[in-house]
């Protein structure tokens, strides 16, 4: 109790001695006091913290720099890679991967040589088939390898084959060729028995449809350190190769030594070293091959107990051997694919230090010198202040506290104390024009509009009386106004030739007396002239200094890059809407039957989405989008069927049962033929037999009656139609059920996969000749999956998008009695997949594309349009709960288009009443959204699109009301599900 008293005794009390001792201290004795503290607590800490500071901050520089040395080799080595991988994706596509006979190979050879000229890197190039033949071509750079091979004295290439003769054997050769691709010599290797297909490098890439990288190793040929790149071709009947050396990683390590006794090295993660800055001391050759040492072996103390100490990537470690300090780091190196690499660098610590011991010394006395120094400086400067010390202190704590506001200070008599609260002052309106000058150029995206608030901020932010903002107009060539502020709208005219203006300034206009003109290209990143900033200020010493002109510069410069940041943005939206307008363009040019659906889909669905963000009542008066969702949802609208580029044209031109790339009826028919000639003949010979010549011309009639009705009945089913009967099948079989002669080998003349099929189907080859029947489904008509089995059943571990569908139990079926038998339409269930794929292969194909983060969903627009409300669409059989707006809204787009399409071979186009009908019955399906069909019904914007791009023939009077009954009652308010809002509000 009595110590709280006492504390609040004299807590109330006047500190009459603090007061009294504080008013007997005058100002310079005070800041001489600050000061002379000051400095000596400088100093202390100086003593105190030096040594360790800088010796942690040289040690800490040079773990960055050894970081910066192993990301430039890591550039380098991509650099290395990168052309190959291009060269592996060029070959892929080139002839010679399909060439079976080695002078079609040669054909091909300026191409191999080529890539070896312009890739000075690779030292070699080859390509390895399925049946074991091999070519290869490599350059003679090397006196080593030349007397190796025992190369004449013109050959400047050596091309290795192992070909199939017409004889039927593989032979070995050495072909040499000049540097005109002119043989030079031939030799025959008869113990040449190299087979490509029992090379890792082979087995690797024909497993894989992306290139494949082998391990580093030595190349016993040329002696150098190197790694294959190899690639299967897109036809998957031959792998090319490339072996690529790696001498660049070598020298590169010897280049960037920290200091001169650090060392470096390239290792795996069995610490063998696979580059280092003497090539020489890491290679062993044994009797069959060259192997590289490990560190153990390499004989470097440093690098292996870095190796043994197990650190983290990125942590600099320190360690002694035999009394040596040293610094030692571990680098990532994750340039080449499956390459578990690691780049070590150890540097001594003495080299790294230096003379850091002498520089302190010299820093203590520094900074000794420096208090005697400052200690009259701080008594003369704490008598002339005074008060205006605070009044600058308050201003400085404002400003520190980001308070802008500029209130004028009252001036004094110190000169100084004026200037630097007149700077403060300016110093705070620059700022607060600086903010509001990034805030503009970040937040308008329109250039002029930017243009226009910048520059008023700009002028303010540089003290000028006025200024211009001129575009550069590429196209003509010349300088066009784009906002003026103050006194600049004279300077030049709105439009003028810039390149004249540069030669004798014959467009600028007279500056107004006591002013001067500064005119400041804007030029961005690349330095392309984007156009130009016109500032008019004062003619005056302090806008004559260099520091203003480089003050305008650097402002100009940020404008330039604002300007060419959007405009950039703008030239890439654009060219993202041209390439996939080409694209939709290339996928309705592929088929003459489906021209435009790609077109007509994203302008029907841009429509609805359009009526229903600008409509304020009704079911959708909530539904909005922003600036972005929009250009997502037409870009997912335009990419709504990107992955028709891989279905077969035969399949969706489909126009009738037996199509096959062509119309197999006139097989048929020629069996027909050949029936009818053989009734003919056997009329014949029972007429020479001694039958009656009336009753055998009888049977003939009836026969060719009975297959001209055979006929035209396989005929009419092979068009397809709406059903096909029970009967009708039946009699299909029966009518399959008849016979004919073959006489000649149907093995001659096949494809090598159709013959395959056939082989495995029947190995033997029946005896001439065979009795086939008229209609079959032949086992080598099956074509399996193999393979080729796409991952999109719902249990597949490598289905990784969420498809469930299911998969026919074939690739195709080409079955003749198979295709003449589907019900309804000229699809089999393999065609029908087969197109229904292409919904699969547009998830695939956007999902693989780095969409920013406001275009994320424009895979899932485009890949949902097949969805049903019921959750049995395709190909993810998605529920409704999962469907947003913008995907029911293309659901319901592609499926009117698709109907009223005039276009399609296998269907008539239908009238605007017969689609929305259709559309009626399947939202009592459950196929599409009822409540958006009712709303596109009653909007009418079905009749704008007809007038647009329907036949006259099409468009009819519709009853609304009409299908408007077809339609399910609407639920009640509360039991309406909301659509997912993912994507669009």
């Amino acid at each position: 109790m009595t110590n709280t008293l006492n504390q609040a005794d004299v807590r109330g009390a006047p500190d009459v001695g603090r007061g009294q001792f504080l008013k007997g201290l005058s100002i310079k004795v005070s800041i001489a006091g600050v000061v002379v503290a000051s400095m000596l607590l400088v100093a202390a800490v100086v003593l105190a913290l030096g040594w360790a500071g800088a010796k942690q901050t040289l040690l800490a520089t040079a773990a960055n720099t050894a970081s910066d040395a192993g990301t430039l080799i890591s550039e380098r080595s991509r650099r290395l890679l990168e052309p190959a991988q291009s060269t592996l994706r060029q070959m892929s596509f080139d002839p010679i991967v399909d060439a079976y006979a080695l002078p079609q190979r040669l054909q091909r050879l300026h191409v191999l040589t080529e890539v070896l000229a312009v890739n000075p890197l690779v030292s070699a190039v080859y390509v390895g088939y399925k049946d074991g033949q091999f070519l290869l071509v490599r350059p003679l750079d090397s006196e080593a390898v030349r007397d190796r091979v025992k190369a004449p004295l013109r050959a400047a290439y050596l091309v290795q084959s192992r070909a199939l003769m017409p004889d039927g054997n593989i032979v070995g050769e050495y072909m040499f060729y000049d540097g005109q691709d002119l043989l030079v010599e031939r030799r025959r290797l008869d113990d040449y028995t190299y087979d490509p297909r029992t090379r890792p490098w082979y087995q690797k890439a024909e497993n894989s449809s992306m290139p494949v990288l082998a391990e580093p190793y030595v190349f016993f040929t040329t002696r150098q350190a190197g790694l294959t790149l190899s690639q299967s071709s897109r036809s998957g009947a031959a792998v090319i190769g490339i072996d690529m050396v790696l001498d660049d990683i070598s020298s590169s390590l010897n280049t960037m030594r920290i200091t001169p006794h650090a060392q470096m090295a390239l290792v795996n993660d069995r610490l063998q070293v696979l580059a280092y800055p003497d090539m020489s001391r890491v290679m062993v050759e044994t009797d069959k091959s060259i192997q590289f040492k490990t560190l153990e072996a390499l004989g470097e103390p440093s690098l292996v107990a870095l190796a043994n100490a197990k650190t983290a990537l990125l942590e600099p470690r320190f360690f002694e051997i035999a009394g040596q300090e040293l610094l030692g780091i571990t680098l990532p190196f994750n340039v080449w694919p499956g390459q578990r690499m690691r780049l070590m660098v150890t540097v001594p610590v003495e080299e790294l230090l230096g003379d850091l011991a002498h520089k302190r010394q010299q820093i203590v006395l520094l900074v000794m010198g420096m208090v005697a120094l400052l200690l009259p400086l701080g008594l003369l400067a704490g008598a002339r202040i005074g008060k205006s010390l605070e009044r600058l202190r308050s201003r400085a704590t404002q400003i520190a506290q980001f308070d802008f506001s500029n209130a004028p200070l009252p001036n004094t008599a110190i000169r100084e104390v004026n200037h630097l609260s007149s700077v403060m002052g300016e110093m705070s309106d620059t700022i607060q024009s600086f903010l509001r000058l990034s805030q503009q150029m970040a937040s308008e995206p329109n250039v002029e509009r930017m243009l226009d608030g910048v520059l008023t901020q700009l002028v303010a932010a540089t003290r000028c009386q006025g200024g211009a903002a001129y575009l550069w107009n590429h196209e003509s060539e010349r300088m066009e106004l784009a906002a003026t502020e103050g006194q600049s709208v004279d300077i030049y005219p709105a439009h003028f030739s810039y390149a004249a203006q540069r030669r004798d300034r014959s467009a600028a206009r007279p500056v107004p007396v006591g002013m001067a003109q500064l005119d400041v290209e804007l030029r961005g990143r690349t330095g392309v002239l984007q156009g130009m900033l016109v500032l008019l200020h004062a003619d005056d010493d302090r806008r004559r200094d260099t520091a203003f002109m480089h003050f305008a510069h650097q402002l100009s410069g940020m404008l330039a890059l604002s300007i060419e940041t959007r405009q950039l943005i703008d030239s890439q939206k654009k060219l993202l809407d041209a390439v996939i307008r080409l694209m939709a363009d290339a996928i309705d040019a592929k088929s003459p039957y489906t021209g435009g659906h790609c077109e007509r889909v994203p302008e029907l669905a841009t429509m609805l989405v359009d009526h229903m963000s600008n409509d304020a009542a009704g079911p959708y008066a909530d539904f909005s989008m922003t600036e972005d969702q929009r250009y997502e949802f037409y870009l997912g609208a335009w990419l709504h069927d990107c992955g028709k580029v891989t279905s077969p044209e035969h399949i969706v031109d489909k126009a009738t049962k037996l199509e096959v790339i062509y119309n197999r009826i006139h097989e048929v028919r020629t069996r027909f033929e050949v029936l009818w000639r053989d009734a003919e003949i056997a009329h014949l010979q029972r007429v020479r037999a001694g039958e009656p010549e009336a009753d055998s011309l009888g049977r003939l009639q009836a026969q060719q009656a009975q297959l001209q009705d055979d006929y035209a009945f396989v005929a009419k089913c092979n068009v397809g139609g709406e059903f096909m009967a029970d009967e009708a099948i039946e009699r299909l079989k029966s009518i399959a059920g008849q016979t004919w002669l073959r006489y000649f080998d149907d093995r001659q003349g096949l494809a090598i996969e159709e013959a395959r099929r056939l082989t495995e189907a029947m190995p033997v080859a029946p005896e001439l000749p065979v009795r086939e029947s008229l209609l079959a489904d032949r086992p080598e008509h099956v074509v399996p999956w193999g393979s080729r089995k796409p991952p999109i059943e719902k249990g597949d571990p490598n289905n990784l998008h969420g498809f469930d569908m299911t998969l026919p139990a074939h690739q195709q079926n080409m079955g003749e009695l198979y295709n003449l038998a589907i019900r309804r339409g000229t699809l089999t269930d393999e065609d029908r997949f087969k197109i229904n794929d292409h919904i699969v292969q547009t998830l695939i194909m956007l999902k693989g594309l780095p969409w920013p983060q406001q275009l994320a969903r424009v895979p899932e627009i485009a890949a949902t349009h097949h969805e049903k409300m019921d959750g049995k669409g395709y190909p993810r059989r998605l529920p409704a709960s999962q469907l947003t707006v913008a995907d029911r809204v293309m659901a319901l787009a592609d499926v009117f288009e698709a109907l009223t399409a005039a276009d399609r071979p296998y269907k008539p186009p239908k009238t605007l009443t017969e689609s929305l009908r259709i559309m009626a019955f399947m939202c009592k399906d459950q196929h599409l959204d009822t409540e958006l069909f009712r709303y596109f019904l009653h909007s009418g914007l079905w009749r704008t699109f007809a007038q647009r791009y329907m036949q006259p023939g099409q468009v009819d009077a519709v009853d609304v009301a009409a299908i408007e009954k077809l339609l399910p009652a609407p639920p009640a308010p509360a039991a309406v599900a909301a659509p997912a809002a993912v994507g669009v509000s």
